[in-house]
């Protein structure tokens, strides 16, 4: 097998946190989540290393876990929602392996995250006087923003109406295909 890495790429609750560590059990690969990674060395969740630290801060420590993992081999690596908006994060992806984005609708982004709390750039300042009007646009805004990147991706998986499985197979399948036939 040759050495190549997956990413995966996609908008919040896309399906990456979940169908990655499916597709990595699968193939025998390892998984890693580079938002958890990020809460590991940091020893502090997302939401509050965005209050204390802000996001530029955030965005530094992605470029530098990134770095790190992309170093590895036969790696399923999921990113965060705004990953891609780095052009180096871009590079980074491109060199070391191949970018899948699994792609959800904005309904089913909204459906599936309006009660979250664990998503800062999503939360406004006053989280109790959010409304899941002000939630809906903030994510249609953000998805309009990432779209370009995401459809950078070298593969396309659709997430809003396949069960996971379906999804875990098409991925593996592809993956085992691209690491045969180099």
């Amino acid at each position: 097998m040759s050495k190549v890495n997956i990413y995966l790429t996609g908008f919040m609750a896309s399906g990456k946190s979940t169908i990655g560590p499916i597709v990595a059990n699968t193939l025998g690969w390892e998984f890693y989540d580079l938002d958890k990674e990020i809460e590991k060395r940091e020893r502090k969740t997302i939401p509050d290393i965005f209050k204390e630290n802000g996001e530029k801060y955030f965005r530094k420590l992605e470029i530098e876990v990134l770095k790190e993992l992309s170093t590895g081999n036969s790696l399923i690596i999921s990113l965060g929602g705004g990953a891609l908006t780095n052009q180096l994060n871009r590079k980074i992806i491109k060199q070391t392996g191949k970018l899948i984005y699994l792609e959800s609708s904005i309904e089913i982004a909204f459906k599936r995250l309006k009660h979250k709390r664990n998503r800062p750039v999503l939360l406004s300042e006053n989280v109790s006087e959010q409304t899941e009007e002000a939630i809906y646009n903030k994510i249609k805004l953000l998805f309009g923003e990432r779209k370009k990147y995401y459809e950078e991706a070298d593969y396309t998986f659709n997430t809003d109406n396949d069960q996971i499985g379906i999804t875990v197979d098409k991925i593996a399948n592809l993956v085992k295909e691209l690491t045969n036939n180099k």
